[in-house]
């Protein structure tokens, strides 16, 4: 999260009044993050103090947002802890681009979500990636019955687009390893292996601080699965791939956690058990899931936006990780 359009006061406070959540008692832009810029709103209703998450989308659409917006809100509806989108009060007039749940705030569309309970857990342990497993294994589940469709939109057309755009920034030994990566992802693509995997709309950025955690480090309870603005009809497996690749790693490293891996596996498994052809491919999505995220933060870091509050995250990290997974394959 970031800013990038600054938003007054009056402006966030005539939204607030349109969905009727009360008078407007605080504004702060949130750091952190990249793609979009990112209020803390706290109102007041009958005496209750209320906080909302005020975003305004910086890079998708109008027509794009709908997919997002209501996967979140049907994912809620199925008991899974996501931010709810707020809808507009009976009567208030729905402006060009928008619906109930999808507004305009300074020319850009925006949506206002409740802010989860908890906080993000940085240094996780096998409690808190066995909750993740099995949450994300609910999701998936889920939304099965979506009837919403919209490509994952930093998938491998995207990284077919981006790598020849940061293959001027890098050492000729980088650009050697992410192109012989990016030639083995189309190849994975276009087997028979690959068109049998179970798909459906995914997360793709479930990293640790898109989660939030109450309880105590020894019984951590998972509050919620926030920020699907990275969501898309993907498979299933990529999707517990880039979540192992972060919450299952040895950050300094990038190489594996066993007891961490082990206990995120276990718990989607007990959930929604893998199929062969996932169990064969895992090795290949792991290095997929590597191999998205160090193009896109080549991208970030190479070629960055100005925003106010912006710290564009190290992509030599995602290059390790890829590195790891290349040698030391993780078979289910």
């Amino acid at each position: 999260m970031a800013v990038y359009t600054e938003v007054s006061e009056d402006e966030a406070r005539a939204l607030l009044h349109s969905l009727g959540l009360g008078e407007l008692t605080s504004l702060r832009g949130i750091e952190g993050g990249i793609e979009n810029t990112n209020y803390f709103a706290s109102t007041e209703q009958a005496g209750e103090p209320r906080d909302w998450v005020l975003t305004l989308f910086e890079r998708l659409t109008h027509a794009q947002l709908p997919f997002y917006l209501h996967l979140m809100k049907h994912l809620a509806e199925h008991g899974v802890p996501v931010p709810d989108p707020q809808a507009k009060a009976e009567g208030v007039r729905i402006g060009p681009g928008e619906d109930d749940i999808l507004h305009t705030v300074c020319g850009k569309p925006a949506a206002v979500v409740n802010r989860l309970r908890g906080k993000s857990e940085l240094a996780p342990g096998p409690a808190h990636c066995a909750a993740v497993g099995e949450m994300l294994a609910r999701a998936h589940l889920a939304a099965r019955d979506y009837d919403r469709r919209l490509p994952n939109l930093r998938g491998l057309a995207w990284w077919n687009e981006t790598v020849p755009v940061v293959l001027p920034h890098l050492e000729p030994e980088q650009a050697a390893v992410i192109r012989a990566e990016l030639a083995y992802q189309n190849h994975v693509a276009a087997s028979s292996a690959y068109a049998a995997l179970p798909r459906g709309p995914v997360h793709a950025d479930l990293f640790r601080d898109n989660v939030m955690f109450e309880g105590t480090p020894e019984q951590p309870v998972l509050s919620g699965f926030f920020d699907w603005y990275f969501a898309g009809v993907d498979t299933w497996l990529f999707d517990l791939a880039v979540t192992l690749n972060d919450w299952a790693i040895d950050l300094p490293t990038g190489a594996t956690d066993e007891a961490r891996t082990q206990a995120l596996l276990n718990a989607y498994q007990s959930v929604r058990p893998l199929t062969d052809a996932e169990r064969r491919l895992l090795p290949a999505m792991l290095r997929a899931g590597a191999l998205r995220f160090w193009v896109s933060r080549l991208w970030d870091w190479h070629l960055p936006r100005e925003a106010s509050m912006l710290t564009p995250h190290d992509p030599r990290h995602f290059e390790r990780v890829l590195r790891q997974r290349v040698a030391a394959p993780l078979h289910a």
